[in-house]
């Protein structure tokens, strides 16, 4: 499910009898159906995973021979607007097995996970898009039907999957309005069955804010900070990035991703990089100052990252960076890059919300099934912002957008004021805000108690220091109550308060999880402490003879992905077979070699990413590693030329200039002769070279700004410094050369 949805309808059909299912105590929940069970009754147990809010164990007890039972299971989450201003709806239709870190006890439900081609099932999905303002185009990394708009307004639309999904990826929806993202409030009137007072009896609010910042202080971006990246280096990350099989592998976009960041950063910050697997390593002992010498040490490091580290061990890196002491006036900005999915899932994030005053927390699920309750949890909890990162997706244009918002100043001192007629009171629902960033949304949440015996009109006034600059935001909207919404917003609501209670310090005291249960039965939504119970009663005859177990599986995409490089093996499939047998009888997926052919030889398998030594069928022709103490086995991948772009932003130095040099040329197309010859007499050749790079950059790779704008500035912010003479003339220079008419205010000279 997704990280955030708030499950509150689950049903059952068995013939034509229609169950519905109630929320209890999860324990008193569990013993109610084991006892329909035994008495022979049909029953169905939903329960969310104690460890990992995003997954769900779904029990189906008693079903008669030959008899079917259809399930419907309704959840309201909010959407997560992207950098280009769309929406994200997710289907999750890939859950990984999770990883279990040494050491800890297995609690969270056993998942049985299939390559997708194996899943006995098929997908149809349908999606109906209503909006106050028009629709402009539905996106996806699936193959989708045509748009249907369904009134002559275009603010209700349909659209629907193609058929034949073949479970290699998640379902991903990107919905585009027309003026979309305006500061607003939705007042939704309570349940008229619930008591008056109660969260589900009273009106409850939701705004969605977006603030927008001075621009004389966001001119003034920050240049320094402690800037920390944890690389995931675990043995899944050599899968492709996505299902074509041919492209980039996860580890060498993270590669070029850090390149990049690292030539971004602001000259007088600090930073560090850890890695980590089934153990870690820094790249540093402790963050150093950005230098020359310093991003050259870490970029030598970073060429050599190979997925060969086994595990997704992520607790003990995270335990290891928070230990060190903060840098006196470096806010640290802290950078996971992971396609993990772990079963302590609450453990991390309560570790990060713990470390929050120290550091904000930008995280990046790479790959499908990625899980979205690790990567958005750290983010929330950390005072960051969340990306996803799947199918053809490049990487760096969302990591730039994350280091756009560490670049911002941090906000302080955040407070939500509310001015409200005479007689109405609120209660918030959210906890505070946490983090603010230029034109990203906020939502919040509040119980609207009494009534207003005059005007309606009410007002939120979010205050905030910027840099030190006092700044407010203000949102004016009435408590007229909107048409029936299906209480999507109380519970909505219902579910923020239940996952800030839950995420409180500690294991949740015998206080807090009566609280969540109250909330949760209540409200009808989903917690860790409650299950949805649905028993058919029926007419009394109880189901006579003995109980068949079924396990029905999930697709993965983890063995898919990475084994396809072996399908022109001989005897592939016999051996793929007597591998899968061995593997699925504990529970297990193999783990993959690519470009490499078969022999027998010890070979890992993984359960949920936890390596063992299994007999296999492989052979290489590359030269192979075997490090017995991780149980992994790589094979050397051959390097490919990088991108005439990634060149030219490898050869940047730290200060942002250029140096006139064989591989500059090389980069920009043309011979070392044919660079120098315009160049004028009376300027540098760094100077020279580094307008070139602008030009360049500016000229043929401006739908690929948002990758090198950060580059640039430093690179003019270093031109400027040099005060250097004929600028204009060295533009019209390199203009000719590359062929190109840039203007140098463009370039920003």
């Amino acid at each position: 499910m997704p990280a955030d949805a708030a499950v509150c309808h689950f049903s059952a059909k068995i013939g034509q009898t229609q169950v519905v299912a109630e929320v209890q105590e999860k324990q008193k929940a569990r013993e109610e159906y084991d006892d329909a069970l035994s008495s022979g009754q049909q029953a169905f147990l939903l329960e969310e995973s104690e460890q990992s809010p995003d997954i769900f164990s779904l029990s189906v007890g008693s079903l008669p021979p030959e008899e079917s039972a259809s399930i419907r299971l309704e959840y309201v989450t909010e959407l997560a607007v992207q950098a280009d201003d769309g929406l994200r709806f997710c289907l999750p239709a890939v859950l990984n097995p999770r990883y279990q870190p040494q050491g800890s006890e297995g609690g969270s439900a056993q998942v049985t996970s299939v390559p997708a081609s194996l899943v006995p099932y098929s997908l149809s999905f349908s999606a109906r898009v209503s909006s106050p303002r028009p629709v402009c185009k539905v996106e996806s990394n699936c193959s989708l039907d045509p748009l249907q708009y369904l009134n002559t307004e275009q603010t209700q639309a349909s659209v629907q999957l193609a058929a034949g999904h073949k479970f290699d990826r998640d379902v991903e929806l990107l919905i585009y309005y027309k003026d979309a993202h305006q500061p607003a409030a939705v007042v939704e009137a309570g349940q008229a069955s619930a008591k008056p007072g109660s969260l589900m009896g009273d009106p409850v609010v939701m705004l969605s804010l977006y603030p927008e910042f001075p621009q004389a202080v966001m001119s003034k971006m920050t240049s320094c900070g402690e800037f920390v990246f944890l690389l995931d280096r675990s043995g899944s990350m050599d899968c492709p990035m996505d299902n074509s099989h041919q492209g980039e592998t996860r580890i060498s976009s993270a590669r070029d991703t850090l390149l990049l960041l690292l030539k971004s950063l602001p000259v007088g910050c600090y930073f560090n990089i850890y890695s980590f697997g089934s153990r870690y390593d820094s790249i540093f002992p402790k963050s150093v100052e950005y230098s020359q010498k310093s991003m050259e040490d870490a970029l030598k490091m970073v060429e050599k990252m190979k997925a060969d580290m086994g595990g997704t061990e992520i607790l003990q890196p995270l335990k290891q960076i928070f230990s060190q002491p903060c840098i006196p006036r470096q806010p640290r900005q802290f950078f996971i890059f992971t396609d993990g999915e772990v079963e302590n899932t609450k453990e991390v994030i309560n570790l990060v919300k713990k470390n929050a005053a120290s550091h904000r927390c930008f995280s990046f699920g790479i790959g499908e099934g990625a899980s979205s309750a690790l990567i958005t949890g750290v983010a929330k909890e950390g005072g960051g912002h969340a990306q996803f990162i799947t199918g053809t997706d490049r990487m760096q244009p969302k990591v730039m957008q994350s280091l756009r918002f560490a670049l911002q100043p941090a906000v302080m001192d955040i407070s939500v004021t509310w001015d409200l007629p005479k007689g109405v009171s609120v209660t918030p629902l959210s906890p505070s805000i946490k983090n603010l960033f230029q034109g990203q949304r906020s939502l919040l949440y509040a119980q609207l108690t009494g009534e207003s015996t005059g005007a309606s009109d009410s007002c939120v006034t979010v205050k905030y220091r910027l840099a030190d600059h006092p700044s407010q935001n203000q949102l004016h909207f009435s408590l007229k109550l909107t048409e029936d919404t299906g209480l999507t917003i109380h519970r909505l609501g219902a579910r923020t308060l239940i996952r800030s209670l839950e995420t409180e310090d500690g294991e949740p005291s015998g206080g807090v999880k009566e609280k969540v249960v109250e909330l949760s039965v209540q409200s009808g939504v989903s917690s860790a402490f409650t299950a949805f119970i649905a028993v058919n009663k029926g007419d009394g005859k109880a189901i006579q003879g003995p109980l068949v177990r079924r396990n029905v599986p999930t697709p993965m995409m983890y063995y898919q992905a990475c084994m396809s490089a072996l399908s022109s093996v001989k005897n592939y499939q016999h051996c793929v077979m007597q591998q899968q047998q061995q593997c699925l009888a504990l529970g297990a997926i193999p783990m993959p070699v690519l470009g490499c052919q078969a022999r027998a030889m010890l070979a890992p398998c993984s359960i949920g990413n936890r390596a063992m030594p299994i007999q296999a069928v492989y052979s290489g022709m590359k030269r192979r590693k075997y490090d017995e103490s991780e149980h992994t086995l790589s094979c050397e991948p051959q390097q490919p030329p990088r991108e005439p772009l990634l060149q030219l932003i490898s050869l940047q130095k730290a200060s942002g200039s250029w140096l006139l040099e064989p591989a500059l040329a090389a980069a920009l197309g043309k011979t070392s002769e044919e660079l120098e010859k315009p160049k004028p007499p009376s300027v540098t050749q760094e100077v020279w070279a580094t307008i070139l790079a602008l030009i360049w950059l500016h000229g043929f790779k401006m739908e690929a700004q948002d990758e090198w704008e950060f580059l640039a500035m430093k690179a003019v912010s270093w031109l400027h410094a040099q005060k250097a003479p004929c600028v204009a003339e060295c533009v019209d220079a390199g203009n000719a050369l590359l062929g190109v008419k840039v203007h140098k205010d463009a370039l920003g000279l």
